[in-house]
């Protein structure tokens, strides 16, 4: 099946929409208006124990009754989405916004065990909350000079950043944290920062590594929008802007911005970003194991005119263990993943 893309441009008109309705004119008296929010309060915890929770994990891409469960449970707490059981960037909105405003989620845009715990939560208890306020929503879609469209939910760990899709140039990760792994070098620098997610999975990755006799290094990971800008701007000074670009990013299309993404090294390549990292034990080992813990190569060989990127065996990017490993059975990219069936 191919995944139904939507744009937030149109949940904004639907939000929009919902908002402009007016209400009726009451011209019940005060005690019966007092006896209907009565009536209506006692009913509230009926209507939570009527929703259904599904217990599995969602993500982008899937479809069915559970999807659908899920859509009528966030309308339940004002939220205007489609309920056609179909998780689309319209739901991965929905739950991100969710989880912005609920202390304690990972936010990923993920429907996980902590998602439903928390939903189920606001239902029953009657929490507040206002579909928007974590993650308004775009009104319009916006470019980059460079013809890219800026992605609406740049916490989205599914986000596909490329040559077409941008990151926000004002988006940092709120949860960056740096994780307990080797480092070619010593100074506190941002690099070394990953998103709580993908830093947890990463000390997995290295510690089964170093189980199976191999030392993995992390040699850099978030980058801020500004970086990339004083990077891609001496790239583009010395090579010209055509040729840097196909082995750097410009701004807001790296990916080192999501703080998903990790370049690792070795001994065996003195801890330098070379193709030839593909060729050590460490990187062979790599590319076999890598999905087990979330991770993808993002720029496999021979996929060149998928991802307009240089082959690169030592850029690992965080979706998560389900979707690596579909990615890494059936030889896909991220941009695949999302296009085939």
């Amino acid at each position: 099946m191919k995944s139904k893309l939507v744009t937030l441009s149109i949940l904004t008109l639907l939000l929009t929409a919902c908002a402009n309705n007016e209400a009726p004119v009451d011209d019940k008296s005060e005690e019966e208006s007092t006896i209907e929010e009565k009536q209506t309060n006692d009913a509230a915890p009926e209507v939570a124990e009527n929703i259904e929770f599904p217990e599995a994990e969602l993500q982008k891409k899937d479809e069915g009754e559970p999807v659908l469960q899920l859509q009528e449970a966030l309308t339940q707490i004002g939220y205007t989405i489609p309920t056609d059981g179909i998780y689309s960037d319209i739901l991965s909105w929905a739950i991100t916004d969710f989880q912005l405003q609920t202390e304690e989620l990972d936010v990923t845009g993920i429907y996980d065990e902590e998602t439903r715990i928390a939903l189920k939560k606001v239902l029953e208890e009657g929490i507040t909350i206002e579909a928007g306020v974590g993650l308004p929503p775009l009104a319009e879609p916006v470019f980059t000079d460079s013809g890219s469209e800026v992605t609406g939910n740049p916490y989205d760990l599914l986000a596909v950043v490329n040559k077409n899709q941008a990151l926000p140039d004002h988006y940092e990760p709120h949860d960056l944290v740096v994780p307990d792994v080797a480092f070619p070098f010593e100074e506190d620098l941002p690099k070394k920062q990953l998103r709580a997610p993908a830093a947890e999975a990463l000390e997995e990755l290295f510690a089964a590594a170093e189980e199976a006799g191999h030392q993995l290094y992390a040699q850099s990971g978030y980058r801020s929008y500004d970086r990339q800008v004083a990077l891609f701007d001496s790239y583009s000074q010395e090579h010209g802007e055509e040729e840097a670009n196909v082995f750097s990013a410009r701004p807001g299309e790296s990916e080192h911005q999501t703080g998903l993404s990790m370049d690792i090294t070795s001994e065996a390549v003195n801890y330098q970003l070379t193709t030839d990292f593909g060729n050590t034990p460490e990187g062979k080992w790599v590319a076999e194991h890598a999905h087990e813990f979330g991770f993808i190569i993002r720029y496999p060989e021979g996929k060149e005119e998928i991802t307009q990127y240089q082959y690169e065996p030592w850029h690992l990017r965080y979706v998560g263990v389900r979707a690596a490993t579909e990615i890494w059975e059936n030889d896909l990219t991220l941009e695949e993943y999302f296009t085939e069936n």
